[in-house]
């Protein structure tokens, strides 16, 4: 099948079923493999297939408003099983579903800025940007809002992008990163460890259809932004 018409498979996106959240919350309780193997049907029909079917029905809006992102139903998932390694959560399994989207011909989870959906029992978060910056990558992303800081500041300045996100968010450092004066005029901004904004909503936002248009909105103002940090970070 010609990769255009994925969104061909899934049914319409009617918003994240409640039994969907009826699940994830059992699953909290009984967060063991035995129990997921016998239920994983029920994860497959109620979890993944609407979120599946939500980044179906994005995926045509992302190609007219953003087509250098890769939004895919298959392939933007993130997968239910979490990496315990270095955690002493040992639990097996995560109890929210996330899907996030990527520039194409980048392999996935590769280290630049893009866009990222939660939803999950109780909170909604949808926004964008890059989380966990490698140092080369921050230092490069405060070089360019050095370098233009009229271009940046119109970015997160803007009418839209302020009522929804109200500014930067992310953890900062406690001290001037190095080559930066502690008086330079944009010193709160250049400590930024993480450059992302988001929005958090109630539970019930995304039960609804109308949920599609509006975290579209959502990452619609968050692309300035975004394409600001893959420019800085030389990521096309």
């Amino acid at each position: 099948m010609h990769p255009e018409l994925d969104e061909m498979m899934f049914p319409p996106f009617d918003g994240f079923p409640r039994e969907g959240f009826a699940f994830l919350r059992r699953l909290k309780k009984h967060n063991d493999r035995d129990w997921f193997l016998a239920h994983k049907e029920e994860y497959e029909r109620l979890v993944k297939l609407p979120m599946q079917s939500y980044v179906a029905a994005l995926r045509p809006l992302f190609s007219d408003a953003v087509p250098e992102f890769d939004v895919n139903p298959k392939r933007s998932l993130f997968r239910i099983y979490r990496d315990t390694r270095f955690s002493k959560d040992k639990t097996p399994y995560k109890t929210h579903s996330a899907a996030h989207f990527e520039l194409k011909k980048h392999p996935k989870l590769f280290q630049g800025a893009g866009y990222y959906v939660h939803v999950a029992p109780g909170e909604v978060f949808i926004g964008g940007g890059i989380y966990m910056p490698e140092n080369d990558q921050a230092k490069k992303i405060r070089a360019a809002i050095a370098a233009d800081p009229e271009g940046f500041t119109a970015i997160v300045t803007e009418r839209r992008f302020r009522k929804l996100f109200g500014g930067l968010q992310g953890e900062r450092l406690s001290r001037p990163p190095k080559g930066f004066a502690p008086d330079h005029p944009l010193i709160d901004t250049l400590k930024f460890k993480q450059f992302f904004v988001g929005v958090e909503w109630k539970e019930e936002t995304c039960h609804a259809r109308a949920f599609l248009n509006r975290s579209m909105e959502v990452f619609i103002a968050a692309t300035p932004l975004i394409r600001f940090l893959n420019k800085a970070m030389k990521v096309t």
